[in-house]
């Protein structure tokens, strides 16, 4: 049974933008996720609100992914799959780093899963990067995330570049889904199925034997 982990921000955790609250499990991405795979695969969701790729935040500590991931691969271990769902939080004007530097935590984070990560067979896990879509209409969040929207329509072809440098997996989420106009940054359930079905189809694509051509 492949082992996945889904390591992400609040989003993965299934923050309801609506409410405040979380979605029921069912309705998250991962659980969308580990419904289309099927009971031959197994999703482990670890979201947290607030996460960061490579930054420890003064306001909310422990937000750090590149602190977070490696404990939490030797723990899920042996795991066959990551996929890193992170980098919205970056684009808070506290963090003050341009798009690029957001895709370079990103491949930070591929480093990591490496490194710590281990499937069954010993080897690295294999990796999918997911870019988070631009930011939406913002609300409440406006201040924090003063200067984001406009980094923000950047990291998908930033992260599609590190992907690609990196040899990973990779899903453009902002060709998918689109952020709730309730507050800007989150996904309101519709859009949790609809990116839940495409990392599903994603995965498995990554996940599939290479085909070997016999001349």
């Amino acid at each position: 049974m492949p082992v996945i982990v889904a390591f992400g921000d609040s989003n993965t955790w299934g923050y309801d933008p609506a409410t405040g609250g979380r979605f029921p499990r069912a309705q998250r991405w991962p659980s969308v996720s580990q419904r289309e795979l099927g009971a031959d695969f197994e999703v482990i969701a670890e979201g947290l609100n607030g996460r960061t790729t490579v930054h420890d935040d003064p306001i909310e500590p422990y937000r750090c992914g590149a602190d977070a991931l490696p404990p939490c691969l030797m723990s899920h271990a042996p795991v066959d799959l990551v996929i890193l769902s992170l980098g919205c939080n970056d684009l808070k004007k506290r963090f003050s780093v341009s798009a690029f530097d957001i895709a370079e935590g990103a491949a930070r984070l591929i480093f990591l899963a490496r490194a710590y990560g281990q499937s069954a067979n010993g080897r690295p896990p294999k990796i999918l990067l997911v870019a988070p879509p631009p930011i939406a209409k913002l609300s409440e969040y406006a201040e924090m995330f003063e200067g984001g929207q406009e980094k923000s329509v950047l990291l998908g072809q930033r992260y599609r570049d590190v992907a690609e440098r990196e040899g990973v997996a990779f899903l453009d989420a902002g060709q998918v889904i689109r952020c709730s106009d309730l507050d800007g940054i989150h996904y309101e359930v519709d859009q949790h199925e609809l990116l839940g079905r495409a990392v599903a189809e994603t995965v498995r694509g990554a996940l599939a034997p290479p085909v070997v051509s016999i001349e």
